[in-house]
């Protein structure tokens, strides 16, 4: 990774995260298409976010409400960019949420997909959204038991403004990417257990490990610190 404190580098990281992905997917006879790279944009600067997509970057990944609004007016609309949410959603925001992004990835409870489909329907529209499963079932972190993915999904295909499109997952942390490559492979197994062939969507891997994500069959990965440097903020 080149510095990304200097704006110049930004460039030539996404075009090295791509062709990590396109060699990834390449190394496991996957079509390297059929992977989206996410620009997590966490903490960075409208003008950073300006030079990753005109590098190639065309899906861009919020965390936070309150950056993000702002965020994608200053980019402005640029023709074939989306944003996708990627953080913890509270209900209280999903008003705000639904209708700005293209998906939300971070849907963790029953309880917040029937508020997302109540405000999908206020306005009309058919929200796009993900399962987060706690696939490391670790008590610090969001998202559904992997056992309880199942039972929760079927109740939410009954949503009729919900278009439930796959799973997402943030695995344990670890120095090692090949450890996380258990956790990667349970998702897709998990996913490839459900009865539904139009949840096609795995959303895993991120700066550290979205190589292994994408051998195990990422078809979505959330990367930031990769192409912007570390956060500061």
């Amino acid at each position: 990774m080149a510095d990304a404190r200097s704006s110049d580098a930004i460039g030539h990281n996404v075009r090295a995260v791509l062709d990590n992905i396109r060699q990834a997917a390449l190394r496991t006879g996957c079509n390297p298409e059929s992977v989206r790279l996410i620009a997590a944009t966490k903490a960075v600067s409208p003008d950073l976010v300006r030079l990753a997509i005109e590098a190639g970057a065309r899906t861009l990944g919020e965390n936070r409400l309150q950056e993000a609004l702002p965020k994608i007016e200053a980019v402005g609309d640029c023709q074939g960019i989306a944003w996708h949410f990627i953080g913890r959603l509270q209900r209280r925001k999903v008003k705000s949420v639904v209708g700005r992004f293209q998906l939300i990835h971070s849907v963790d409870s029953l309880e917040l997909a029937e508020e997302i489909n109540r405000r999908a329907a206020e306005a009309g529209l058919v929200q796009a959204v993900l399962m987060e499963v706690n696939i490391g079932e670790e008590a610090t972190k969001g998202g559904l038991a992997p056992a309880a993915v199942a039972g929760t999904v079927a109740t939410m295909k009954t949503f009729p403004n919900l278009s439930v499109q796959g799973l997402m997952a943030v695995p344990p942390l670890f120095t090692d990417p090949e450890a996380a490559r258990p956790y990667f492979r349970r998702l897709r197994e998990l996913a490839s257990s459900l009865p539904y062939e139009d949840m096609k969507e795995l959303s895993m891997g991120m700066s550290q490990d979205y190589a292994v994500a994408v051998e195990e069959g990422a078809t979505m990965v959330r990367v930031g610190t990769a192409i912007f440097g570390a956060r500061r903020g």
